[in-house]
Order: C-alpha cells, then structure tokens, then sequence
C-alpha cells in the first residue's frame, strides 16, 4: 500500500524540517542535525538536497536568499503544521507504548 504524501515524515525529513525553523543553508541544515541529536542522525548530501527540492516543491519551505553559491532556506507555514503533526504523531506513539509497559508492570 503506498504512503500518502506525507502523511509521516522519515526521521530525516523530521529533523531537516525542524532545523529549517530557523534560516540555514544546506551545510547548516547538516551541521545542525548533526548537533540536535548528538550525531545520531546524519542526512548525506544527496539525501538533503532531495529533500530540499521536494520540500520547497510541497510549499514546506522556500528559498529565502541565495549568497555566493550558498542557498538558504525556511519553514513556511505549511511546513511548520507538518512538522508538528509528525511531533504529534510521535507523541502518541510513545503515549502508547508508556502505556503498555505501565500494564505490562507487576
């Protein structure tokens, strides 16, 4: 069965939007993953200016500047409700499993 379009978001595409809450360009987008979760998760290159390109072609972003050969980036209002969403999402997630182990518990 095919995924609605973005109807969940990958790890990857949660954090990149969530670091696009603030203004950064592409190398920035990949520092500052790195920095929010310890170097847990990595988006490659490749990855990130996928999902830029899909991201800004969805009204998620847009492109705010451009300096020297750097592009830079922002969440739109689109893409900050999508973000929170998956936020949302994630949250019930781990409501349900915090509430299966407290059943689970002697």
């Amino acid at each position: 069965m095919a995924r609605k379009k973005l109807e969940t978001l990958t790890e990857q595409m949660y954090y990149v939007l969530l670091s696009l809450r603030a203004e950064r360009h592409g190398y920035g987008v990949m520092q500052d993953i790195s920095g929010l979760t310890g170097g847990r998760v990595s988006v490659g290159a490749g990855t990130l200016y996928a999902l830029l390109e899909r991201f800004e072609g969805d009204g998620l972003i847009r492109r705010t500047r451009t300096e020297e050969k750097r592009k830079y980036y922002r969440l739109t209002p689109e893409g900050e409700r999508a973000l929170f969403a998956e936020y949302e999402r994630i949250c019930r997630q781990a409501s349900d499993m915090e509430r299966v182990m407290k059943e689970e518990a002697p």
